[in-house]
């Protein structure tokens, strides 16, 4: 089940942008279409290999950032998937258009008043798309042109409606790609490729590059011909410009661990979940008698685990009262998406086979039912490290619990004949041997107790909770968070959150709500 060495860095890119596509509301494979057209027409304006390359990676992440923002707006909207979904066949540069939109979306459901203040809170919520068009191209270290460029793909042409107002040709070629090519792709696969090229025309000038316009004009057809592929993921990986980017087994863990991150910070609860229980699995693993190389792809699998949270709203994550029988039902979705999304690739599918099984229990209680037969023991490591991790982290309907309380709850499973005690040992031994308690070298001159405050900025608690927390006055909190916002350079908590990720800030002090 190893992931081989020198794996390919666009199999784990191109992952996130399933996921991705699962957080847009738009059909799966959507962003891997897109790509192969923004490859293909970047090719036909010109573009040298070097310059197609980044075009590529911007166009496989350009969408990540509706990962965030969307899901920051999910208290206004309720189901952040349908809400983004239902944006794409619009015209959301019409000021009429978007407002009608709002109206109907916003609070759905809910009294006149409480849509009113939906309708106030999405206006805000312009800080928290600008904090993560400038921080998101960060995660991945793919060079500054693809940082830049997908910072941008929400721009306009004509410098309307866009994120950070830049306008032409301030907009990077790359980012001018993308938005023609995903919209492209979404016209087309609605109503046809004749469809999807007179929306271009009417929208050249105003959202597109008339250029660009022009070339899938005058090859729109070939363009529909071409994207007729079996295998549109095995076309988008021989469509990346040689050389390949290889990524080496650490490389790799890096990579994951980034995106695992940002499947994670969909909700404040969740922050840096799937690294911890990596963490926790791999160092179990070693315990049980695993080889180094099977714990490190255990680990690799811990990362991933959870990717198929992206096609589940933020909504059910972070309800409080208690789920329906029909949200539960979905919810519980989610290992097989990750199954799902992982598939596509030789290698991942291998993670993901693991991957998809965290929530079964040996008696054939979990989510997909499954029962001991079906179980090898790295799914086995990884169903108790989840388990035993998501106890210790607070949800919206409970706080933490101590890590006494969480190894009683586990060990609880095994007497239930749930999980396997052996492991449960493996898991809780690992556990209580971990050491996250230090902080070297922190990052933009932050303070030790800014980082404790950080964490909790991040985790969604308000300056009350925090200040309960850490026994301060709700008036020193504020004064933190403005510190904290000042030198991070940030203004809204999903920016906080993107710097905490990037720095490796979100497991590095004890958490204080745990004493």
């Amino acid at each position: 089940m190893a992931v081989e060495s020198d794996s390919r860095l666009a199999d784990v890119v191109a992952a996130l942008t399933l996921a991705t596509d699962l957080a847009s509301g738009l059909q799966l494979e959507h962003g891997l279409r897109r790509t192969l057209v923004a490859v293909w027409l970047g090719a036909a304006a010109g573009l040298n290999d070097d310059q197609l390359r980044d075009a590529y990676y911007v166009s496989l992440l350009g969408s990540a950032g509706c990962v965030l923002d969307t899901a920051a707006a999910a208290r206004f909207v309720g189901d952040d998937i349908a809400f983004r979904g239902g944006m794409f066949s619009l015209d959301m540069a019409n000021p009429l258009v978007a407002v009608r939109y709002l109206a109907r979306t916003a609070g759905r459901g809910r009294p006149l008043v409480r849509r009113a203040a939906g309708m106030v809170g999405l206006a805000r919520q312009s800080a928290v798309f600008r904090d993560v068009a400038l921080h998101v191209g960060g995660l991945l270290d793919l060079g500054p042109a693809v940082r830049d460029a997908i910072g941008q793909c929400d721009e306009h042409w004509n410098g309307k409606a866009g994120v950070l107002g830049l306008k032409g040709e301030q907009i990077s070629i790359h980012a001018r790609l993308f938005r023609l090519a995903q919209d492209l792709d979404v016209f087309h696969h609605a109503a046809g490729m004749p469809a999807a090229v007179e929306v271009l025309r009417r929208r050249s000038g105003t959202y597109y590059d008339p250029d660009l316009v022009a070339l899938v004009a005058s090859g729109a057809e070939e363009l529909r011909s071409r994207l007729e592929v079996a295998s549109l993921w095995d076309a988008v990986l021989a469509t990346e410009p040689a050389p390949h980017r290889k990524v080496s087994d650490a490389e790799f863990d890096v990579v994951a661990h980034q995106v695992a991150n940002f499947i994670d910070m969909r909700s404040a609860y969740t922050v840096g979940h799937s690294p911890a229980v990596a963490g926790l699995a791999g160092a179990a693993a070693g315990r049980l008698g695993l080889s180094p190389q099977e714990a490190r792809t255990l680990r690799s699998a811990g990362l991933l685990h959870d990717l198929g949270r992206a096609g589940i709203p933020v909504a059910l994550w972070d309800k409080r009262d208690p789920l329906t029988a029909q949200e539960r039902e979905w919810l519980e979705r989610h290992p097989a998406l990750t199954e799902l999304v992982l598939a596509r690739s030789a290698s991942l599918g291998r993670l993901g086979s693991v991957a998809g099984l965290h929530h079964e229990r040996l008696d054939g209680s979990g989510y997909r039912g499954f029962s001991s037969s079906s179980l090898p023991l790295a799914a086995r490591i990884l169903a108790v490290a989840d388990a035993y991790q998501s106890k210790v982290e607070p949800r919206a309907y409970r706080g933490p619990l101590t890590s006494e309380q969480a190894a009683a709850a586990v060990r609880m499973q095994v007497d239930a004949g749930r999980f396997d005690g052996e492991v449960v040992r493996a898991v809780l031994d690992a556990a209580g041997h971990h050491e996250s308690d230090s902080v070297a070298a922190l990052p933009a001159g932050l303070t030790r107790r800014e980082v404790e405050v950080l964490r909790l900025v991040v985790r969604g608690m308000s300056n009350r909770e925090i200040a309960d927390s850490l026994v301060l006055s709700p008036k020193t909190v504020g004064h933190h968070i403005e510190s904290i916002y000042a030198k991070i350079d940030v203004s809204t908590r999903v920016g906080a959150t993107l710097f905490a990720v990037q720095h490796g800030l979100t497991a590095t002090l004890e958490d204080p709500t745990r004493r």
